[in-house]
Protein backbone atom coordinates (compact mmCIF):
# COMPACT_ATOMS: atom_id res chain seq x y z
CA UNK A 1 0.00 0.00 0.00
CA UNK A 2 1.51 3.29 -1.59
CA UNK A 3 1.87 6.55 1.14
CA UNK A 4 -0.83 8.08 -0.36
CA UNK A 5 -3.50 5.45 0.11
CA UNK A 6 -2.20 5.39 3.37
CA UNK A 7 -3.07 8.88 4.01
CA UNK A 8 -6.41 8.97 2.52
CA UNK A 9 -7.37 6.03 4.71
CA UNK A 10 -5.98 7.97 7.65
CA UNK A 11 -8.20 10.93 7.01
CA UNK A 12 -11.14 8.78 6.42
CA UNK A 13 -10.85 7.16 9.66
CA UNK A 14 -10.23 10.36 11.67
CA UNK A 15 -13.37 11.70 9.89
CA UNK A 16 -15.60 9.01 10.86
CA UNK A 17 -14.47 9.16 14.30
CA UNK A 18 -15.06 13.02 14.42
CA UNK A 19 -18.34 12.11 13.61
CA UNK A 20 -18.98 9.10 15.84
CA UNK A 21 -18.05 11.26 18.70
CA UNK A 22 -19.34 15.04 17.68
CA UNK A 23 -21.77 14.88 20.26
CA UNK A 24 -19.70 14.08 23.21
CA UNK A 25 -20.69 13.24 27.10
CA UNK A 26 -20.77 16.69 29.07
CA UNK A 27 -17.53 18.25 29.17
CA UNK A 28 -15.62 19.81 32.31
CA UNK A 29 -16.96 23.40 31.48
CA UNK A 30 -20.78 22.16 31.23
CA UNK A 31 -20.34 20.31 34.23
CA UNK A 32 -19.02 23.73 35.49
CA UNK A 33 -21.77 25.52 33.97
CA UNK A 34 -24.42 23.70 36.06
CA UNK A 35 -22.28 23.87 39.15
CA UNK A 36 -22.27 27.82 38.82
CA UNK A 37 -25.92 27.75 38.52
CA UNK A 38 -26.65 25.07 40.78
CA UNK A 39 -28.46 27.62 43.47
CA UNK A 40 -30.94 28.91 41.02
CA UNK A 41 -32.21 25.17 41.03
CA UNK A 42 -34.47 24.95 43.67
CA UNK A 43 -34.92 20.86 44.46
CA UNK A 44 -37.72 20.07 47.44
CA UNK A 45 -36.14 16.69 48.33
CA UNK A 46 -33.73 17.08 51.53
CA UNK A 47 -31.04 14.78 49.74
CA UNK A 48 -30.60 14.82 46.35
CA UNK A 49 -27.70 13.59 43.81
CA UNK A 50 -28.19 14.37 39.85
CA UNK A 51 -25.22 12.31 37.61
CA UNK A 52 -24.29 12.13 33.67
CA UNK A 53 -24.59 8.29 33.27
CA UNK A 54 -21.55 7.85 30.77
CA UNK A 55 -19.39 10.08 32.74
CA UNK A 56 -19.85 10.09 36.10
CA UNK A 57 -19.77 13.67 36.71
CA UNK A 58 -21.97 14.97 39.34
CA UNK A 59 -24.35 18.08 37.45
CA UNK A 60 -26.13 18.49 41.08
CA UNK A 61 -26.46 17.43 44.81
CA UNK A 62 -27.71 18.41 48.14
CA UNK A 63 -26.36 16.58 50.98
CA UNK A 64 -25.92 13.59 49.04
CA UNK A 65 -23.36 11.63 51.61
CA UNK A 66 -26.21 11.89 54.91
CA UNK A 67 -27.82 8.48 55.38
CA UNK A 68 -31.56 8.28 55.31
CA UNK A 69 -34.42 5.49 55.41
CA UNK A 70 -35.21 4.04 51.60
CA UNK A 71 -38.13 2.59 51.75
CA UNK A 72 -39.29 0.95 48.71
CA UNK A 73 -35.69 1.67 47.26
CA UNK A 74 -34.81 -1.36 48.64
CA UNK A 75 -36.79 -3.41 46.13
CA UNK A 76 -34.28 -2.70 43.37
CA UNK A 77 -31.70 -4.48 45.57
CA UNK A 78 -34.29 -6.85 46.37
CA UNK A 79 -34.45 -7.76 42.60
CA UNK A 80 -31.14 -8.21 42.30
CA UNK A 81 -30.32 -10.68 44.80
CA UNK A 82 -32.99 -13.08 43.26
CA UNK A 83 -31.68 -12.68 39.14
CA UNK A 84 -28.16 -12.88 40.17
CA UNK A 85 -29.10 -16.03 42.71
CA UNK A 86 -30.06 -17.90 39.25
CA UNK A 87 -33.60 -19.15 40.94
CA UNK A 88 -36.28 -20.05 38.27
CA UNK A 89 -38.41 -16.97 37.16
CA UNK A 90 -40.93 -19.81 36.30
CA UNK A 91 -40.99 -21.47 39.55
CA UNK A 92 -44.60 -21.07 41.38
CA UNK A 93 -44.35 -19.64 44.97
CA UNK A 94 -47.22 -20.03 47.26
CA UNK A 95 -48.04 -17.13 49.46
CA UNK A 96 -48.06 -17.51 53.14
CA UNK A 97 -49.08 -16.02 56.53
CA UNK A 98 -45.22 -15.13 56.28
CA UNK A 99 -45.74 -12.92 53.81
CA UNK A 100 -47.96 -10.41 55.67
CA UNK A 101 -46.49 -6.98 56.52
CA UNK A 102 -46.41 -7.01 60.02
CA UNK A 103 -44.51 -4.01 60.51
CA UNK A 104 -46.78 -1.46 58.60
CA UNK A 105 -49.50 -3.11 58.28
CA UNK A 106 -50.06 -2.35 54.36
CA UNK A 107 -52.04 -4.57 52.14
CA UNK A 108 -51.74 -6.82 48.74
CA UNK A 109 -53.68 -7.61 46.23
CA UNK A 110 -51.69 -10.94 46.20
CA UNK A 111 -54.54 -13.52 48.60
CA UNK A 112 -52.98 -16.00 51.10
CA UNK A 113 -52.88 -19.24 49.43
CA UNK A 114 -51.86 -18.02 45.57
CA UNK A 115 -49.15 -19.08 43.46
CA UNK A 116 -47.14 -16.97 41.07
CA UNK A 117 -43.83 -17.29 39.93
CA UNK A 118 -40.90 -15.55 40.93
CA UNK A 119 -41.05 -13.33 37.75
CA UNK A 120 -45.10 -12.65 38.54
CA UNK A 121 -43.58 -11.72 41.94
CA UNK A 122 -41.01 -9.26 40.44
CA UNK A 123 -44.03 -7.66 38.88
CA UNK A 124 -46.09 -6.72 41.24
CA UNK A 125 -43.02 -6.11 43.36
CA UNK A 126 -41.13 -3.35 40.90
CA UNK A 127 -44.38 -2.49 39.29
CA UNK A 128 -46.57 -1.44 42.38
CA UNK A 129 -44.01 -1.70 45.07
CA UNK A 130 -46.33 -4.59 46.40
CA UNK A 131 -44.39 -5.85 49.51
CA UNK A 132 -46.28 -9.31 49.88
CA UNK A 133 -43.94 -10.36 46.44
CA UNK A 134 -41.27 -9.02 48.13
CA UNK A 135 -41.51 -10.97 51.38
CA UNK A 136 -42.26 -14.27 49.30
CA UNK A 137 -39.20 -13.51 46.84
CA UNK A 138 -37.08 -13.67 50.00
CA UNK A 139 -38.65 -16.28 51.90
CA UNK A 140 -38.56 -18.61 48.72
CA UNK A 141 -34.62 -18.30 48.61
CA UNK A 142 -32.20 -21.40 49.25
CA UNK A 143 -31.15 -20.08 52.74
CA UNK A 144 -34.34 -18.47 53.64
CA UNK A 145 -35.10 -14.95 54.61
CA UNK A 146 -32.01 -14.67 56.49
CA UNK A 147 -29.60 -15.51 53.69
CA UNK A 148 -31.36 -13.30 51.59
CA UNK A 149 -30.82 -10.21 53.66
CA UNK A 150 -27.59 -11.26 53.93
CA UNK A 151 -26.93 -11.22 50.31
CA UNK A 152 -28.15 -7.96 50.03
CA UNK A 153 -25.85 -6.56 52.48
CA UNK A 154 -22.82 -8.43 50.39
CA UNK A 155 -24.12 -7.39 47.11
CA UNK A 156 -24.19 -3.70 48.80
CA UNK A 157 -20.75 -4.20 49.95
CA UNK A 158 -19.57 -5.14 46.23
CA UNK A 159 -21.18 -2.47 44.85
CA UNK A 160 -18.95 0.06 46.41
CA UNK A 161 -22.32 1.14 49.16
CA UNK A 162 -20.19 1.77 52.46
CA UNK A 163 -22.66 3.75 53.77
CA UNK A 164 -25.87 1.41 53.37
CA UNK A 165 -27.94 -1.69 55.41
CA UNK A 166 -30.12 -3.74 54.63
CA UNK A 167 -32.87 -5.58 56.97
CA UNK A 168 -35.84 -6.85 55.50
CA UNK A 169 -36.18 -6.99 51.28
CA UNK A 170 -39.23 -4.32 51.58
CA UNK A 171 -38.09 -1.03 52.75
CA UNK A 172 -40.41 -1.28 55.60
CA UNK A 173 -38.28 -1.71 58.17
CA UNK A 174 -36.87 1.72 59.19
CA UNK A 175 -32.85 0.15 59.52
CA UNK A 176 -33.05 0.00 55.84
CA UNK A 177 -30.40 3.08 55.46
CA UNK A 178 -28.24 4.70 52.52
CA UNK A 179 -27.07 8.12 50.95
CA UNK A 180 -27.96 9.54 47.68
CA UNK A 181 -24.27 8.64 46.72
CA UNK A 182 -24.91 5.16 47.49
CA UNK A 183 -28.57 4.79 46.13
CA UNK A 184 -26.74 6.32 42.84
CA UNK A 185 -24.43 2.94 42.53
CA UNK A 186 -27.39 1.04 43.06
CA UNK A 187 -29.41 2.51 40.44
CA UNK A 188 -25.82 2.04 37.86
CA UNK A 189 -26.37 -1.60 39.11
CA UNK A 190 -30.06 -2.11 38.48
CA UNK A 191 -29.77 -0.38 35.01
CA UNK A 192 -27.91 -4.08 33.97
CA UNK A 193 -30.40 -6.29 34.23
CA UNK A 194 -32.97 -5.70 31.32
CA UNK A 195 -35.58 -7.54 33.93
CA UNK A 196 -35.85 -4.75 36.50
CA UNK A 197 -35.28 -1.72 33.22
CA UNK A 198 -37.99 -3.32 31.67
CA UNK A 199 -40.56 -3.55 34.76
CA UNK A 200 -39.67 -0.57 36.69
CA UNK A 201 -40.97 1.12 33.00
CA UNK A 202 -43.90 -0.65 32.60
CA UNK A 203 -47.04 1.68 33.18
CA UNK A 204 -49.14 -1.37 33.95
CA UNK A 205 -49.45 -5.17 34.37
CA UNK A 206 -51.55 -7.69 35.22
CA UNK A 207 -51.40 -11.53 36.66
CA UNK A 208 -53.94 -14.31 36.59
CA UNK A 209 -54.66 -16.08 40.09
CA UNK A 210 -56.43 -18.95 40.83
CA UNK A 211 -58.14 -21.87 39.17
CA UNK A 212 -60.39 -18.99 37.60
CA UNK A 213 -57.32 -16.97 36.71
CA UNK A 214 -58.87 -13.54 37.70
CA UNK A 215 -56.45 -11.34 36.57
CA UNK A 216 -55.14 -8.88 39.09
CA UNK A 217 -54.13 -5.17 37.58
CA UNK A 218 -51.16 -3.34 38.63
CA UNK A 219 -49.77 0.28 38.17
CA UNK A 220 -46.74 1.59 38.07
CA UNK A 221 -46.01 4.08 41.38
CA UNK A 222 -44.52 6.69 39.32
CA UNK A 223 -47.01 8.93 37.21
CA UNK A 224 -43.94 10.23 35.03
CA UNK A 225 -43.99 6.31 33.50
CA UNK A 226 -47.81 5.60 33.49
CA UNK A 227 -48.04 9.10 31.19
CA UNK A 228 -45.32 7.79 28.67
CA UNK A 229 -44.28 11.29 27.92
CA UNK A 230 -40.72 11.16 29.45
CA UNK A 231 -37.98 9.03 28.18
CA UNK A 232 -36.91 6.62 31.47
CA UNK A 233 -34.95 3.68 31.18
CA UNK A 234 -35.44 2.59 35.10
CA UNK A 235 -37.31 4.10 37.86
CA UNK A 236 -38.32 3.22 41.43
CA UNK A 237 -40.56 5.03 43.97
CA UNK A 238 -40.73 4.45 47.78
CA UNK A 239 -42.60 5.86 50.97
CA UNK A 240 -42.14 4.92 54.69
CA UNK A 241 -42.88 7.93 57.02
CA UNK A 242 -39.66 7.63 58.36
CA UNK A 243 -38.06 7.63 54.81
CA UNK A 244 -40.92 10.60 53.40
CA UNK A 245 -41.15 9.74 49.79
CA UNK A 246 -38.31 8.37 47.68
CA UNK A 247 -37.38 8.19 44.21
CA UNK A 248 -34.79 7.07 41.47
CA UNK A 249 -34.80 7.79 38.32
CA UNK A 250 -32.76 7.09 35.09
CA UNK A 251 -33.79 9.35 32.10
CA UNK A 252 -32.70 11.25 29.41
CA UNK A 253 -32.20 15.35 29.24
CA UNK A 254 -30.83 16.85 25.88
CA UNK A 255 -29.73 13.68 24.82
CA UNK A 256 -27.30 12.76 27.80
CA UNK A 257 -28.63 9.38 30.41
CA UNK A 258 -29.54 11.36 33.61
CA UNK A 259 -29.80 9.52 36.86
CA UNK A 260 -31.50 11.54 39.54
CA UNK A 261 -31.72 10.39 43.55
CA UNK A 262 -34.25 12.14 45.28
CA UNK A 263 -34.94 11.26 49.40
CA UNK A 264 -37.09 12.64 52.09
CA UNK A 265 -39.77 14.70 49.99
CA UNK A 266 -42.62 15.20 51.95
CA UNK A 267 -45.62 16.12 49.58
CA UNK A 268 -46.77 13.61 47.67
CA UNK A 269 -45.80 15.23 44.02
CA UNK A 270 -42.82 16.93 44.98
CA UNK A 271 -40.64 14.36 43.93
CA UNK A 272 -41.99 14.10 40.75
CA UNK A 273 -42.08 17.86 40.69
CA UNK A 274 -38.46 17.95 41.67
CA UNK A 275 -37.42 15.35 38.65
CA UNK A 276 -39.13 18.35 36.10
CA UNK A 277 -37.10 21.33 37.71
CA UNK A 278 -33.97 19.46 36.82
CA UNK A 279 -34.99 18.99 33.79
CA UNK A 280 -36.19 22.16 32.74
CA UNK A 281 -33.08 23.71 34.77
CA UNK A 282 -30.60 21.30 32.42
CA UNK A 283 -32.01 22.77 29.17
CA UNK A 284 -32.42 26.29 30.34
CA UNK A 285 -28.79 26.11 30.57
CA UNK A 286 -27.64 24.10 27.89
CA UNK A 287 -29.84 26.74 26.03
CA UNK A 288 -27.48 29.17 27.08
CA UNK A 289 -24.29 27.67 26.02
CA UNK A 290 -25.48 27.54 22.95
Amino acid sequence: MNLFLKSILLVLFLFSTHQAFAKEPLSSKNISLYVKNSKSLKVRSLKAIVVNQNTGEVIYEKKSDVKASIASLTKLMTAMVVLDSGMDLNKKIKITKADIDRVKRTTSRLPIGSKLSRYELLKAALISSDNRAAFALSRSYPSGRKGFINAMNVKAIQLGMQNSQFRDPTGLDKRNISTAKDLLKLVRAAYQYSVIRKLTTSPSESIKIGKKKNSIGFNNTNPLVRRGIWNIGLSKTGFIREAGRCLVLQTVIDGEPIIIVLLNSYGKLTRFADVKRIRNWMNRINKKKT
